[in-house]
């Protein structure tokens, strides 16, 4: 809110006590799309100041202004008197015949500290006496202009009846008749509209009237006494123009480096989007009923069922739906289904949403109207920096609303969407699946920006839960996106499929070392040796991830489950000689002979599969990176038919897995007898 007006003296006081409370239920912002989407926190700031700041701006500025000789304060005694609620010495210098009206340094008189504390007797006992309520201080705040603020309709009647100005305003243009109606009394705005207050004056900064600001801060009975009085249901408030990242396209920086900026036109409001916008579902339907246009639409061309379902107000959009408003409507490059699916169940971030028309509801609303369920939004929301928005980030242009029911892990959506006729299988631009959504691709978690956060981020996910578990990532999150990756290969997703850098869903849930994905991806035949177009297998992004999401540090369990999986699924055969089982070890596996096999072993053989064969020698990563992740030579699972005649065919000739060399043979470098040692050495490890 934009009061800074009257934070001096008497009114500075007022502000702090009454403003406060109010300023985060009222943004007057005229810009109802995404860009006003914001969490709680970010609703308690006043133009940009945090209320503890005004608040303390307030303190500071009721500090006596008029002084006197040597610097010591001299407040007229009245106004001192008043402002100390010091009754007592009120009647006495009202008897005594003080001058009612003398002011302050700024201007304020004693009726201003009466009106500031809602003091009815005050009041009465200072009109009485001659108090002039046309009295301005020099911010031009009146005591009528205070009292509506303060939404105080006792004392607005009686100012009035004491010929307050019912026309009075402060300097922005804001009447008293638009503060009573964005204070949310009833009796205030009654008063003045008795007393003649002209219903369709609007401020200056941005060309708002009472109208709007009952329908923004959802009083449907103030909308309906202004209707009643003749308030213009078509009015628009004045349009200007703000460049935005579109679509969090980069963090910070300019066009230069490759951010996508657009300058959006802003404003051009009508009561009803401003309705839209707050999720007042009973001033829309008095205001539709009034004439209201239900395909209004703002300056950039938004509509107010898509604002009212990126707002997640759902029972709002739904009485839209019910007036004829277009579910396909997509000006800005998405639609309402789009926006519904975005803000899901949440109000805030964390915190569920309490309209009870919102999430699946909306959704199916959406879809009974009409909408289409493979839709893929054109263009990114605007998003500011520092923000927590309900964003349609750049990069998932494409998506579809089964998309990102599959990204934020809201499963039923998913179904539902089905159902209607969604493809499971339909990528974004990047050819992103719904399926490498679910998984994380593509997701940095706590936001890849310190600016700018993905929804995922805020979703009611536990992280402390996480912690006390020793990991990184939410229980909750990889809970839920173990059930969206298994929904969506039961309706039939593609495991193998591939985005354009060449990445599978395997290698997103490695990358943020969330193992249960990984298994159930390799139990649906996802291919652990699947190369990206880096030459990045799931394994060597289990052990760095970069540049497709995840984070960046390795995760043990993730590459042991890996390395288990990898013999597993992909077991290792010897190049074959007619007679390799029928080798016999000529080399007893004496003491000695273990331990020459561990000198050849550590010689050639440590740097890729580690000191203890575990395959986590320093190479080892390097050889992941191009599908040859060395085997735990370790593991019981590690055995090419059990024969000695086969381990050491395979350390002689080399093996493949049937398609290439994943181990070249070592018969050029170590004699047959070093290599019966060696087959020695691996044996006991087992």
């Amino acid at each position: 809110m934009r009061d800074a007006g009257h934070l001096s003296g008497a009114c500075g006081i007022h502000g702090r006590r009454r403003q406060e409370k109010k300023a985060g239920r009222q943004d007057r912002s005229d810009s109802a799309d995404s860009v006003r989407l914001m969490n709680s926190a970010s609703m308690q700031a006043t133009n940009g100041i945090p209320k503890t700041v005004l608040a303390a701006m307030g303190a500071l500025l009721l500090l006596p202004l008029d002084l006197g000789a040597g610097g010591q304060p001299s407040m007229p005694p009245l106004v001192r008197a008043v402002r100390s609620q010091d009754m007592d010495t009120v009647r006495s210098l009202l008897a005594q015949g003080v001058e009612v009206n003398e002011r302050q340094a700024d201007g304020s008189t004693a009726l201003h500290w009466a009106v500031h504390w809602e003091d009815q007797e005050t009041v009465d006992l200072l009109l009485t006496a001659g108090a002039d309520p046309t009295a301005a201080n020099d911010l031009t705040m009146t005591p009528l202009v205070m009292a509506a603020t303060n939404g105080n309709g006792a004392i607005v009647r009686r100012l009035l009846a004491a010929d307050a100005d019912a026309d009075t305003a402060r300097t922005s243009g804001e009447t008293a008749l638009m503060l009573a109606a964005r204070a949310g009394s009833l009796e205030a705005v009654t008063a003045l509209l008795a007393a003649g207050a002209n219903v369709n004056t609007t401020e200056t900064t941005r060309g708002q009237s009472a109208l709007m600001w009952a329908a923004a801060g959802a009083h449907p009975d103030i909308v309906a006494a202004l209707l009643e009085n003749g308030a213009n249901v078509e009015a628009r408030s004045r349009t200007s123009s703000r460049v935005f990242n579109m679509g969090g396209s980069r963090s910070a920086g300019s066009a230069s480096g490759g951010i996508t900026l657009r300058e959006v036109p802003q404003g051009g409001s009508t009561p009803l989007l401003f309705a839209a916008r707050s999720g007042d579902v009973e001033s829309a339907r008095l205001l539709i009923a009034a004439g209201a246009d239900v395909h209004d639409t703002m300056a950039d061309g938004n509509t107010a069922l898509v604002i009212a379902a990126h707002s997640g107000h759902g029972s709002v959009a739904g009485l839209l739906l019910e007036q004829g408003a277009d579910p396909n409507a997509d000006p800005l490059g998405y639609t309402a289904l789009h926006a519904a699916v975005l803000r899901g169940t949440l109000r805030d971030r964390n915190v569920a949403s309490v309209d009870p028309g919102a999430g699946i509801p909306l959704v199916e609303a959406l879809l009974a109207h009409g909408a289409d369920p493979n839709a893929q939004f054109a263009s990114g929301s605007p998003v500011r920096r520092w923000s927590h928005d309900f964003a349609l980030m750049e990069r998932w242009v494409g998506a579809t609303p089964y998309w990102l029911a599959a990204k934020f892990l809201e499963i039923e959506m998913m179904r539902v969407l089905v159902i209607a006729g969604a493809d499971p299988r339909l990528p974004s631009r990047d050819g992103t699946t719904p399926l490498m959504a679910a998984a994380g691709l593509g997701y940095s978690r706590g936001g890849g920006s310190a600016f700018i956060k993905d929804r995922r981020d805020f979703s009611s996910y536990n992280p402390i839960a996480s912690a006390a578990s020793g990991s990184q990532i939410p229980i909750e999150e990889e809970r839920l996106a173990l059930v969206a990756i298994t929904t969506a290969l039961e309706l039939g997703a593609d495991v193998h499929a591939t985005d354009n850098a060449g990445n599978t869903a395997l290698h997103a849930a490695a990358s943020h070392g969330m193992d249960t994905l990984v298994q159930a991806l390799v139990d649906h035949g996802a291919d652990i040796r699947a190369a990206n177009r880096r030459g990045q297998t799931p394994m060597a992004l289990a052990v760095y991830s970069d540049g497709i999401g995840g984070d960046r540090e390795a995760r043990e369990s993730t590459t042991s489950l890996l390395r288990e999986l990898e013999t597993r699924t992909h077991p290792i055969t010897a190049h074959r000689h007619l007679d390799v089982e029928s080798l016999q070890n000529p080399v007893f596996a004496t003491p000695a002979s273990v331990a020459a096999g561990a000198g050849v072993y550590e010689s050639h053989c440590a740097v890729c599969h580690g000191p203890s064969g575990l395959g986590d020698g320093r190479l080892a990563a390097a050889t992941a990176a191009y599908g040859q992740r060395p085997p735990n030579l370790s593991d019981a699972i590690w055995q090419h038919g059990g024969s000695d005649g086969e381990i050491f065919a395979a350390i002689r000739d080399g093996f493949t897995d049937g398609q290439q060399v994943l181990m070249d043979g070592f018969g050029d470098r170590i004699t047959d007898e070093e290599t019966w040692h060696v087959v020695n050495y691996l044996k006991q490890l087992r």
